[in-house]
């Protein structure tokens, strides 16, 4: 079996993340998608908590179910983890797969600050989407640029109630999540 790992915060996730995923799975010899959610993140950043963003993956990546999967491995880890760190646990657990890694292409600029980058690109190797500013480079393959939607404007226009502008931007499901449980609110807990 073939799986893409597509880690990532995901606080919210979004069409962007789905469209990425889709586009592997359409486009690569790959069997499925995992979605990794980080636990903690590794430089600190502030996140809903990781049931929460379990939830709203399981929630947007429905229309895609039957090829991929929402992944704990990183909770079950605890702490922060680093991507060599995760993917070296999955070979161990699962050995009959064969594990790449989906990124954007804005991430090339920082494999300095990766652990064991060299690592990955040999033991794993990567599907590049471009991003906006961030084209996909030659030699990654076709180039694809994701929609300009990030979960920081996502956030922000959350925390202003803008729900009318994140539409179209996050799963309608996801959106309904996000309301029913009060997240992303300046009075949230």
């Amino acid at each position: 079996m073939r799986v893409a790992i597509f880690g990532g915060s995901f606080n919210p996730p979004h069409v962007a993340h789905l469209l990425a995923a889709t586009w592997v799975l359409s486009t690569r010899p790959v069997d499925q998608v995992w979605f990794v959610p980080v636990g903690q993140h590794a430089f600190g950043k502030v996140l809903e908590s990781f049931e929460h963003r379990r939830r709203m993956l399981e929630l947007a990546t429905a229309p895609i179910r039957a090829e991929s999967a929402v992944c704990d491995v990183e909770q079950r880890l605890g702490g922060p983890n680093r991507t060599i760190d995760t993917l070296q646990h999955l070979q161990r657990e699962h050995p009959e797969a064969r594990f790449s890694l989906i990124i954007g292409a804005d991430i090339l600029t920082e494999r300095h600050a990766w652990k064991s980058w060299d690592v990955l690109e040999r033991d794993f190797g990567f599907h590049v989407l471009g991003r906006q500013g961030y084209p996909t480079p030659p030699g990654y393959g076709a180039e694809v640029v994701l929609p300009d939607v990030s979960s920081t404007t996502l956030r922000q226009k959350l925390l202003d109630r803008d729900l009318d502008g994140c539409r179209g931007m996050i799963d309608l499901d996801v959106l309904d999540y996000i309301e029913a449980h009060a997240l992303y609110r300046p009075d949230a807990p």
